[in-house]
């Protein structure tokens, strides 16, 4: 079996050395190449077509994200962003996954060599996960549009209409992992400001989440932040697992509320799909919305299936949007999907079921 090719981008000859080394350990990998900056790269790209790269995001000659920006436009193939863990570094990963990185890797700010090491597993599992994702080629922005002035290049989507009355025991739950923040980004940002509460666990890690949820907030209708232990789950909101803290759902009295808890690392993550969606099934139960978005392996899955014995109704991203079809396809091999659809359609999909069951109060006794 042919072994997946890799080429490391980074202007520190350490971490190139050391990223280098903890992929040639893999049998499955093989580091073909090492550049200090994307002008170097280019060329590597060029002579060596690697199946995935790992891009530095802050270099001398040229930024990482415009390097980013100006493959996926040209060239588009797997990136795994190298990011340092500052508020910063978040704001800039985000960037680079709205431009079609397909997942990043943290690098401590001090500590780099250890740090790397203790990540090897991180990162080869990211580059495997890399070099099977579906890469789109970033469209050109339009002139005057927001990337073309240095903006985000993110639009606001025409304003979905009010929902209406609602049974306000309505919860939409959402799991997602690798191309998860860009998916659940749409579903979020075309839901309007009167939907029901939503809650969301995305595999990623602390330091991160924060800045993910205030870049949800400035996009969508519903009010967006990281969730707080023992919050009520209110609607029009939407509560955003912290990296490195599992979220559920609790009842207290008439209301939900949100916990946030510490905990053993499930189905390998934490925050885990499995731990909020098994929630969902024993609190929510009919009350509850379930969407699984792209993402690799199957986190979740199991527990899908428990919320739609128990009542829910659920969807699955299809396999032509998704970025890792992993996460969908197991869910939906459990028998846990009701409909199976593009991540264009979901959004649309989950306000037609609300509106269909508008009034509704099926909380079971």
């Amino acid at each position: 079996m042919s072994k997946t090719t890799v080429v490391v981008v980074d202007d520190s000859a350490l971490v190139r050395g050391l990223l280098a080394e903890i992929i040639n350990r893999q049998p499955d990998m093989v580091c073909i190449g090492a550049a200090a900056d994307p002008l170097a790269a280019r060329e590597m790209i060029r002579s060596l077509n690697p199946d995935v790269i790992t891009l530095d995001v802050e270099m001398p000659r040229m930024d990482g994200i415009d390097f980013l920006q100006r493959l996926m436009r040209l060239r588009p193939m797997p990136v795994v962003m190298v990011s340092t863990l500052t508020e910063r570094g978040a704001e800039v990963t985000l960037k680079a996954l709205e431009l079609g990185a397909v997942d990043f890797v943290a690098k401590p700010k001090i500590g780099v060599a250890d740090g790397l090491r203790q990540l090897g597993v991180d990162i080869t599992d990211k580059i495997r996960t890399a070099s099977k994702a579906h890469v789109r080629r970033l469209a050109a922005p339009a002139a005057g549009s927001a990337a073309s002035a240095g903006g985000t290049g993110t639009a606001r989507p025409a304003a979905a209409a009010s929902l209406g009355r609602l049974s306000t025991e309505k919860i939409v739950f959402i799991g997602a992992s690798t191309g998860g923040t860009e998916a659940t980004r749409e579903v979020i940002t075309q839901l309007p400001p009167d939907a029901p509460a939503v809650m969301i666990t995305q595999h990623m890690p602390p330091g991160f989440t924060k800045s993910y949820a205030a870049r949800l907030d400035g996009l969508a209708r519903i009010r967006v932040a990281e969730a707080t232990d023992g919050e009520r789950v209110l609607p029009g909101h939407a509560y955003i697992a912290p990296g490195g803290f599992h979220l559920s759902v609790e009842r207290s009295g008439a209301n939900y509320i949100a916990r946030v808890r510490d905990g053993e690392p499930v189905n390998r993550h934490k925050p885990s799909v499995e731990v909020l969606f098994e929630s969902a099934a024993r609190v929510v139960g009919p009350n509850a919305l379930g969407v699984m978005l792209t993402g690799m392996g199957a986190d979740g899955a199991r527990a899908m299936k428990a919320m739609r014995d128990a009542g829910s109704w659920n969807v699955c991203q299809d396999e032509a949007s998704c970025v890792v079809f992993g996460m969908p396809r197991e869910a939906i091999a459990h028998g846990a999907a009701h409909e199976v659809l593009p991540l264009s359609q979901i959004a649309t999909a989950l306000i037609e079921r609300l509106r269909s069951t508008a009034g509704m109060n099926t909380t079971r006794v």
